[in-house]
């Protein structure tokens, strides 16, 4: 009996690592992070790429027509340069304008692409010139809730209540 309850754990052993395979092999084609055969490759360069991640989609008009390939930094401007893996079959105008737009509040970023008016296509190996970076949400909520500088209080609040002004003599 010992002999049959290694053959039955071997063989579960085989199925389960046959099912990782799998999963691993599906994974990495639907996230899309390598290059698919005749894809064109771009690039953007942002000033602040937020959470944007290789694998990330890139959309023209909220359809997904490529992916983000690789995102790094620039070391003598510190721009984070992005490039974008597009399908062949859309052919970007040269002067189209890229930016990092979040897929809600708590979710990760992709790259919008508006296409612009230019007769010319944007070539395989070229860069989106005009481009807008992320925005931090939560800096921009904090910076609502504590008012840095000059805002509306102030140091003195005998001057913000009239009513507690003394009465000039005249």
């Amino acid at each position: 009996m010992a002999l049959r309850e290694q053959w039955a754990e071997t063989a579960m052993g085989v199925v389960v690592l046959a099912l990782t395979a799998g999963f691993l092999t599906y994974s990495l084609s639907v996230g899309g992070v390598h290059m698919k055969r005749g894809d064109y490759e771009i690039s953007a360069k942002f000033g602040e790429a937020g959470s944007l991640a290789p694998g990330a989609a890139v959309t023209v008009a909220g359809v997904k027509v490529g992916t983000v390939s690789e995102v790094t930094l620039e070391p003598k401007t510190y721009l984070a340069v992005a490039k974008l893996s597009i399908d062949p079959t859309v052919k970007l105008p040269a002067d189209s304008t890229a930016k990092i737009t979040s897929d809600g509040l708590l979710g990760g970023a992709h790259v919008a692409i508006a296409p612009g008016a230019s007769l010319e296509d944007l070539k395989a190996g070229g860069e989106i010139e005009n481009t807008q970076g992320a925005v931090d949400i939560f800096g921009l909520i904090g910076s609502v809730i504590r008012p840095q500088g000059g805002g509306a209080a102030t140091s003195e609040p005998a001057a913000a209540n009239p009513a507690t002004q003394p009465a000039e003599s005249y």
